[in-house]
């Protein structure tokens, strides 16, 4: 059964029970009030009567042989008229043992005061009393009663039908996202990944509903890559292997001995292959977190400056000032240093590499401060190169992208620096942010947790 008929079967039955409870409280309450305004008091009449005949029944043996004789005198009611009584045996069948008054007994039945006389706790007869008021009172009674079940029953009716229909409605609009979200899901379970269901609601269905979309969005982005990850390692892969095999066709083709000078081209690409495979394999273990850290205790001022080292001649080269800006007392953080030094350098070299000769990088250690920065280190890399454009940021740490396509290999690197810089950061529960101004410089912001 679908959620739609479960939840308009659920109210359905809330409401005819509801219905019912009402009608059933409603009849309740108007008979206590019919008893209490039409019912009218002939008690002492009723009391005499009754204490008249259970005396003749005891003075007669339990018997009622010759009570039709009987004379009861009754208190008198004023201004009414048409008084009478009748005593009936128990099961009210046949003739009367007695009976008083203008009326006939069927009348007296239908609007007469009834009581059961009980002797030892059986009951012996019924008694009818019976006056043109006490009808009148009966009258009234039943009329309203009538009346009032009747009005009662339809409202009832039309109640039940328009709350049915509108809990058919209720149910059918509650139900509509669901029913979108349902064909979302069977589209994206056909392969069109990325298909996007309505949001009209800011209720949970919204939540889901959005939460869908995003994932959709991001197995849609999630084949985008995979598919640009073969072709890019497809053609990463096609560069050397193209060069070695046209080293060696040359070299076969020549059929001399080969120099080892010669062989120095090939030794070359044969290490790019093997950097990038190991690349690869690495930027796999961090994605699916199975790299392993060995952390401690680490100054991260003290590992900023041996990366520095490392990379001070190529900056030499190019004229490019780097310098170490830490304040005083920066508290050691919980990291793996070697791999946190691999975070640094790729930083470092990207930052030099794209620097313009007589340049600036600036390295800055500092405490995080604010709500959104406390309880972090900042290490900032910044340069005093020619920028990134700010749609290029996001794409900054995908694998194998270069802001400019036209660079080569050779200059620019395979692409895979920051995406593994961004997983072992990550690894180390901290993140990884650029930002950038066209025509001053770009800054890479890595946050670590201090613990």
């Amino acid at each position: 059964m679908s959620v739609r008929r479960k939840l308009f079967f659920t109210i359905a039955s809330f409401i005819v029970g509801m219905g019912i409870v009402y009608g059933l409280m409603t009849q309740f309450v108007i008979a206590g009030i019919l008893k209490g305004v039409l019912d009218v008091d002939r008690r002492p009449q009723v009391e005499a009567l009754t204490q008249a005949f259970l005396d003749y029944y005891a003075q007669h043996g339990e018997s009622w042989s010759g009570v039709e004789r009987l004379e009861v005198q009754l208190p008198s009611v004023e201004h009414i008229a048409d008084i009478g009584y009748a005593l009936l045996t128990k099961d009210t069948e046949g003739t009367p043992l007695i009976k008083t008054g203008n009326v006939d007994v069927e009348q007296m039945l239908g609007l007469g005061i009834r009581k059961k006389l009980k002797w030892e706790g059986n009951t012996i007869a019924i008694l009818v009393y019976y006056d043109a008021e006490v009808a009148k009172s009966a009258k009234l009674h039943y009329g309203i009663r009538g009346s009032g079940i009747f009005i009662l029953l339809v409202g009832m009716i039309l109640f039940v039908s328009l709350s049915l229909w509108v809990a058919f409605l209720l149910s059918k609009r509650l139900t509509a996202p669901l029913r979108s979200l349902v064909t979302g899901i069977d589209r994206l379970g056909q392969g069109e990944l990325g298909v996007q269901v309505p949001v009209v609601t800011k209720d949970e269905y919204g939540t889901v509903a959005n939460a869908f979309n995003l994932m959709s969005t991001q197995l849609a982005q999630a084949e985008r890559v995979r598919k640009n990850l073969t072709a890019d390692v497809a053609h990463e892969l096609r560069t050397p292997l193209t060069i070695i095999r046209g080293k060696l066709d040359q070299l076969q083709q020549e059929g001399s001995l080969i120099e080892p000078e010669r062989l120095l081209s090939l030794q070359d690409e044969c290490i790019r292959l093997t950097k990038l495979v190991d690349d690869l394999h690495q930027l796999s273990l961090a994605e699916a977190k199975k790299l392993h850290l060995e952390k401690k205790r680490t100054s991260i001022p003290e590992l900023l400056e041996r990366c520095i080292e490392r990379v001070r001649l190529d900056a030499e080269h190019k004229f490019v000032n780097v310098t170490l800006l830490s304040g005083p007392n920066v508290p050691l953080v919980e990291v793996d240093p070697n791999r946190m030094m691999q975070v640094f350098l790729n930083l470092l070299v990207n930052a030099v590499r794209y620097t313009p000769v007589g340049g600036k990088v600036q390295v800055r250690v500092e405490a995080g401060a604010g709500e959104t920065d406390a309880g972090k280190l900042l290490i900032q890399v910044s340069n005093t190169g020619d920028g990134i454009d700010a749609d290029q940021l996001p794409l900054l740490f995908n694998r194998f992208y270069r802001t400019d396509e036209a660079r080569t290999r050779n200059s620019g690197g395979m692409g895979l620096g920051l995406a593994i810089s961004q997983e072992l950061v990550r690894l180390h529960e901290g993140s990884i942010e650029a930002s950038s101004v066209r025509g001053k410089g770009t800054t890479f912001t890595v946050k670590l947790p201090i613990f």
